[in-house]
């Protein structure tokens, strides 16, 4: 008995068993996984074994001792790379992936974020590890110095592949076309767990990459016939009737659509930007159903979208991972039509996602990131410069610049976790007790009042009433791990559907000389600035590649697709594969048209995957006059400072 209870094969055991437990404890407390059956909560139970035997297995071919080190590398490494998920999802509410760790020079820069979202109780998570060792020195005695016998870690591992078949037929019954419709991660996490969706991101990415070099002029010609059946004609009164006219986009960071009148201990917590909203004498228009599109790129994501009303990719940022393509962007688009300077202001590192390499693609001219403004301590937290900084020190530069411009502002401050100096917070956090959320409010307020004064420095230099201004958030700024303390502040449960409805963002434009229309209750999203902004300038957005249709149109499409293959209208919503009535939030019953639009959005997504996967922009030309954007004539950083 002490024989069969101190072999390798015993510790083998334990260790699998150890791995299983963990991976189980990781996914029903670290991951919303949304299990809505018997079917998936087994499924859920069962999916860690099929790894534990396949990669633990492989240790077996060690000779002796060896085996019993090699079992506790692999752990620990399998440990490592789980850990990673559950900080990753505490941030994201996603899962690493292999693009995402192609952006590893991006962490350098997360700071304080890291930090906020390790917790004491994570040391449990290398238990497993402790016991391995403790096991090891007291057994690794009693084991034979020869290798086993290789039909028995065959034998392992074979059954670990077994394990692995069954696993994914059940998921095929309950999730027909699970790896063929790989829009949403969390169904093949929830289905097949966390490593094997490492190994199944691994091939997709590999069958991505092969697209460009299979790629031919061909391959355009069906997204072009799908955007342009797509199009939406302009509306007759606005076409053209910002042309001419300066443009400066406001990019609000992580701001979500609820906080608009949201009231915090009796106060308004934005009330510069309500004022923007709600008087009309602003002469803004304010879209109050308007959606974010990113996906794991997030604010690169947002950035992406708006500059070419393309979606991002379901994995990593193509800031990032498709930094080589061809685009035909608007910075781009305005130079060449219309003669028009660009610039984005940013007051982080210019490399940051990619953005040194990136913009020149997308032919801005100017690049005034960290380098150009005062980075002292005391006007840093978190990513970078304060808003009230950044925007203060922002103005000679804008004013430089040669008109008509075309300027991005990128804001930073109200960015997780959300930290602000006491001297800035000028509201009391909430009392939810969990911090990210109860600090999310200050730095939303701080935010609002750097747009103030940033409108009032406008004003002041003669660019406010000469300048199109467009106000945005680019993405979610409270993810679905703070739902207990979201549903304090809101009163409401955070269920699924809940959670997609609060994706909404703010947009808000103002066009000199038109007058405001108030609230737009058009259902719209990202894809949809690109065309609208072109039509705004008097430029036909039907001679370009684009997804998404003018959101001034009286055609244009009120559908608002996800990246993960989720979409919202008016009337429906699809969320997590279920049907909700967009007024009610009540489950419905797929109609045949439901259904369409499904396919419609899924159709939508690949086409613009291939374009990005196989760069078919080099393929395209809009107009008989266009330039392809040359990268090498750009150059970026403040290089006065650096001399």
């Amino acid at each position: 008995m002490k024989k069969i209870t101190t072999s390798k094969m015993s510790f083998f055991l334990v260790a699998v068993i150890l791995l299983w437990i963990k991976s189980y404890i990781v996914y029903i407390n670290e991951f919303n996984l949304d299990i809505s059956n018997g079917m998936q909560a087994f499924l859920l139970f069962i999916n860690p074994l099929s790894s534990a035997l396949i990669f633990l297995g492989v240790a077996l071919f060690a000779k002796g001792r060896k085996a019993g080190i090699w079992i506790i590398v692999i752990q620990t490494l399998m440990g490592i790379f789980l850990y990673a998920n559950v900080v990753h999802y505490r941030a994201n509410s996603d899962y690493i992936t292999l693009p995402t760790l192609t952006q590893f020079s991006n962490f350098g820069s997360l700071g304080g974020s890291i930090v906020s979202l390790v917790q004491w109780s994570d040391l449990l998570y290398t238990l497993d590890i402790i016991i391995l060792i403790a096991l090891f020195v007291f057994m690794k005695k009693d084991w034979s110095v020869s290798r086993l016998q290789f039909r028995k870690p065959l034998l392992v591992i074979a059954s670990g592949l077994i394990v692995f078949s069954i696993n994914l037929a059940l998921a095929e019954v309950d999730r027909p076309q699970l790896l063929k419709r790989t829009f949403d991660r969390n169904y093949i996490v929830k289905y097949l767990g966390a490593y094997n969706f490492a190994i199944h991101d691994a091939i997709q990415n590999i069958k991505s990459s092969s697209q460009r070099v299979l790629a031919d002029s061909s391959d355009i010609t069906v997204v072009e016939n799908y955007t342009k059946n797509k199009y939406a004609e302009p509306n007759k009164e606005l076409f053209g009737a910002a042309k001419g006219k300066n443009i400066i986009k406001i990019h609000l960071e992580s701001f979500q659509t609820f906080l608009i009148d949201y009231k915090l201990h009796g106060e308004e917590v934005t009330p510069f930007l309500n004022s923007l909203v709600h008087d009309k004498d602003q002469d803004f228009t304010y879209f109050d159903n308007f959606f974010h599109q990113t996906e794991q790129g997030k604010t690169a994501d947002a950035e992406f979208i708006l500059d070419n009303s393309i979606y991002g990719l379901s994995q990593g940022a193509a800031f990032v991972t498709r930094g080589n393509n061809t685009y035909q962007a608007l910075p781009a688009i305005l130079n060449q039509e219309q003669d028009y300077t660009s610039a984005v202001f940013h007051g982080d590192d210019r490399s940051f996602w990619n953005r040194d390499e990136i913009y020149k693609k997308f032919g801005i001219d100017t690049y005034f990131d960290s380098s150009y403004y005062d980075m002292s301590p005391d006007q840093v937290i978190n990513y970078g410069l304060k808003d009230k900084p950044f925007f203060k020190e922002s103005m000679p530069y804008l004013e430089s610049l040669e008109q008509p411009f075309y300027a991005h502002m990128m804001t930073l401050t109200h960015h997780h976790p959300y930290l602000i100096d006491a001297e800035d917070a000028t509201i009391a956090p909430a009392e939810t007790g969990d911090p990210s959320v109860d600090r999310y409010f200050q730095t939303a307020r701080y935010l609002d009042e750097s747009l103030e004064q940033f409108f009032n420095d406008l004003k002041d230099a003669g660019l406010y009433d000469d300048s199109v201004i467009m106000i945005y958030g680019d993405h979610y700024g409270i993810s679905t791990n703070h739902n207990r303390a979201m549903e304090e502040l809101l009163g409401e449960e955070i269920t699924p559907f809940k959670n997609a409805q609060l994706q909404r963002v703010p947009y808000m434009i103002k066009v000199p000389g038109v007058e405001g229309k108030g609230t737009v209750h058009e259902y719209t999203g990202q894809m949809d600035v690109m065309p609208t902004f072109l039509h705004l300038l008097g430029i036909d957005a039907q001679d370009y590649i684009q997804f998404g249709t003018d959101m001034f149109s009286e055609n244009h499409k009120d559908y608002v697709p996800f990246r993960n293959g989720d979409f919202i209208t008016p009337e429906y919503s699809y969320v997590s594969g279920v049907y909700y009535d967009t007024e009610t939030g009540e489950e419905i019953e797929a109609t045949e048209e439901m259904d369409e639009m499904k396919e419609t959005i899924h159709h939508e997504l690949e086409l613009s995957d291939k374009l990005l996967n196989g760069d078919l922009l080099r393929f395209y030309s809009p107009t008989k006059d266009w330039e392809p954007v040359d990268p090498s004539i750009y150059s970026y950083g403040n290089k006065e400072k650096n001399n």
